[in-house]
């Protein structure tokens, strides 16, 4: 950052200025009583928005006598010294936003923590090396030992660090602040809508939306106007293969493109590089993941295509629709039922022979559209959040970009909408 040329009302310092900032090196595990259990924030627990996720925290036995000099409070920084990898450069930040609760932090971390806060304002510090991170700054301040990067902390204390005067570092910080909250409320919306996606899934697929009388079947009670059916009598396996000289055009989609729980196939790749037969399928047909099935991946086509080996192909009779069909596939009894009968240690894989005989209930064709537009339309208000997290989080390393480097003053942004 020494070449930048930031505004001229702006001042320069470093993080090695003692009067401004405290730096404490992390904790290690505790050997000597007495001891007293901690929250320990590790390199495991900073996200890329620089914020902690503390769904696995460790609690360790520490020390008492280090307790007070290891802990954090709200508005500290703690900065990866030793971790990264081939793409991560060591040195990400996270910034500790907690008034609750007893928190220290690991050997392969430290602590900054601003002395002076009438200089500068501890959250403008921590979008600034969050920044000072992703652009790659810290790459040039790190060594490599025994395959682990380690920052060179000495240098990294010695970067400029821009000051701008205070009411405009508060503003700085707003807002990103503001960009990012918009940001984690639709990440939160997006949870709630899986949440509610999960819960439906039970209900639906074993009750129906009539809540009519129930009958008594060979799987158990099912509403009276469905009927207990094998996959192979309403769906088959399309077996039918492309070479690679006969793929030219055509989108190819492998395990890697299908996500996790999802019903919606939103990417894919090219299928000109193709080396070997691949399976076909055609819009409509259900792409089932073979492999390693509790990862839970099936999708419903809405193009021609190719598609990995490790994918089934299953096209619907005309007893189901498609959009039911898929959203089967996804039910916890479907998946246990994959596991269940998967062969293979290292590759585990179940297969079409083991697929057909799953048994379950199949409601007549009124009530399977009523059940998958249900599914259909919870999908689609998430995939449009994911859109929104996608261009929020854009918007936020743009700005990031430019408010920090100056390019951009944040004064003029606070009586402008900002997201929401």
């Amino acid at each position: 950052m020494d070449d930048m040329n930031f505004p001229e009302h702006w001042k320069e310092i470093k993080l090695s200025n003692q009067q401004l900032f405290s730096f404490e090196n992390g904790i290690w595990k505790g050997k000597k009583e007495p001891f007293e259990e901690c929250a320990v924030v590790r390199n495991t627990n900073f996200t890329s928005d620089g914020y902690l996720d503390l769904t696995d925290v460790a609690v360790l036995p520490i020390e008492q006598r280090y307790l007070d000099k290891k802990s954090l409070k709200w508005g500290d920084i703690v900065i990866e010294r030793s971790g990264g990898g081939p793409k991560q450069p060591v040195g990400r930040v996270v910034f500790f936003d907690l008034n609750d609760g007893t928190y220290c932090f690991s050997n392969f971390t430290s602590r900054l923590r601003v002395i002076d806060k009438n200089t500068i304002h501890p959250i403008f510090l921590f979008f600034f090396l969050l920044y000072f991170h992703d652009s790659g700054q810290t790459r040039k301040l790190q060594k490599r030992t025994t395959g682990i990067r380690n920052l060179i902390f000495a240098d990294y204390k010695e970067s400029t660090i821009p000051l701008p005067p205070l009411p405009e570092q508060r503003a700085i910080a707003h807002v990103l602040q503001t960009i990012q909250e918009a940001k984690f409320t639709r990440q939160r919306e997006i949870a709630l809508e899986r949440e509610r996606k999960a819960a439906l899934m039970d209900a639906l697929f074993s009750h129906g939306t009539k809540d009519e009388p129930r009958k008594q079947t060979e799987i158990g009670e099912i509403p009276e106007s469905w009927e207990a059916v094998q996959l192979k009598e309403i769906a088959k396996l399309r077996r039918e293969s492309v070479k690679p000289r006969d793929s030219q055009g055509l989108k190819f989609v492998g395990l890697e493109h299908i996500d996790s729980g999802e019903s919606m196939l939103k990417r894919w790749g090219d299928a000109s590089e193709m080396k070997s037969a691949k399976n076909r399928f055609y819009p409509d047909d259900v792409l089932y993941g073979k492999l390693r099935s509790y990862l839970d991946k099936a999708v419903i086509a809405e193009m021609d295509g190719i598609c990995s080996t490790d994918i089934l192909v299953f096209t619907a009779n005309s007893k189901i629709t498609s959009r039911f069909l898929v959203y089967l596939l996804h039910t916890e009894a479907f998946v246990n039922h994959a596991v269940a009968t998967s062969t293979g240690i290292s590759h585990p894989r179940t297969s079409w022979d083991s697929s057909e005989k799953f048994t379950f209930a199949l409601p007549p064709l009124p009530e399977q559209r009523a059940i998958a537009n249900v599914f259909q339309a919870i999908d689609e208000k998430t995939a449009a959040l994911e859109k929104e997290v996608e261009y929020l989080d854009e918007l936020f390393r743009a700005m990031l970009d430019k408010l920090m480097t100056g390019q951009r003053s944040a004064v003029p942004l606070i009586d402008t909408e900002l997201p929401s």
